[in-house]
């Protein structure tokens, strides 16, 4: 890739739930395309106008917004008005993955694996039997905000109370809640960068799940890269990832999430369209097994921007 791609502004913050993430991952892309001679600048969506980035002179868009607002189709839409091409998938895609639920309903109708489940609606869950969904799928399930990310509004539940706990307090982050059924097997993340699948980590954790404590605040997890797990099981995971990042539309560089259950059978969490960009996250943990330097994958996801779908 030359390096004259011109002025780049990397977005991050933003206003959601993951902004102080998205701090950092902003940063850390900065410096990693500066180390390579690129013409990078930190961009604040909370603090500038990102309608002003043309008459900044910003010829290109890394987005590091992670959440609503990043990696919802919203900031992509915003970019595809300004003619600013941009990293990662378009706005449909995007739009897609951040809702867990559709994904899901996608998945399944392709035919690829993903966990049973139920979604609950704000305006009528007050009159829903929970006993009969918790028994529907099987005693134990994980609560989730549809559309949220970094684990943020997460919980377990095995009972009827835990499942109302679980479900009113998901229910402050969005207004539909995905319940899946409990997994017990091992967790998996496989990354995409320029549509090749790098190399499987498999995610430890002494946590119940794998919620946002054990994503940022301490450093009890375990992430093993390669992962301790044979060929075949490798190739299988890196298949299924291209797979399920290919259904919803997926372009460039993205993460997906994948447990096993009690059957040894492998099954689709969800697909990250912005993934943790730390130096410690789990793309450049996959790229360095692959040999690519932090700078090299951020110059590497910069040079698979997508072509802008222009009018005409």
């Amino acid at each position: 890739m030359s390096h004259n791609v011109g002025k780049i502004a990397v977005l991050g913050g933003g206003e959601s739930a993951e902004r102080e993430v998205s701090l950092r991952s902003a940063a850390a892309v900065t410096k990693g395309l500066q180390q390579a001679g690129i013409d990078a600048h930190f961009f604040d969506t909370q603090q500038g106008d990102v309608l002003t980035l043309k008459q900044q002179g910003f010829s290109q868009v890394f987005i590091a917004l992670h959440g609503r607002g990043g990696e919802d189709g919203h900031i992509q839409a915003v970019l595809e008005a300004l003619q600013l091409p941009y990293t990662g998938s378009g706005v449909m895609a995007c739009a897609l993955a951040m809702d867990k639920a559709r994904t899901k309903y996608l998945w399944r109708g392709m035919g690829l694996p993903t966990a049973e489940s139920a979604v609950i609606h704000a305006n009528d869950w007050r009159e829903l039997d929970l006993a009969a969904i918790l028994q529907r799928l099987g005693g134990k399930v994980m609560v989730k905000p549809s559309q949220e990310g970094s684990s943020v509004g997460m919980a377990q539940a095995s009972s009827v109370s835990e499942l109302e706990s679980a479900v009113a307090n998901a229910l402050h982050y969005d207004q539909e809640v995905l319940v899946e059924q409990w997994l017990d097997g091992p967790e998996y993340t496989v990354a995409i960068v320029d549509n090749e699948a790098l190399p499987v980590i498999e995610v430890r954790t002494p946590h119940a799940f794998y919620d946002y404590a054990a994503k940022y605040q301490d450093n009890t997890t375990e992430y093993i890269c390669p992962a301790p797990i044979d060929e075949s099981k490798e190739q299988a995971l890196r298949q299924l990832a291209k797979q399920a990042f290919a259904a919803v539309g997926g372009d460039g560089w993205g993460r997906v999430d994948v447990k096993q259950d009690q059957q040894g059978q492998l099954q689709l969490l969800e697909v990250n369209m912005v993934p943790g960009m730390t130096e410690k996250s789990l793309v450049p943990m996959a790229a360095k097994q692959q040999g690519m330097s932090f700078s090299d994958l951020v110059v590497r996801i910069l040079a698979s921007t997508r072509p802008l779908n222009t009018p005409g």
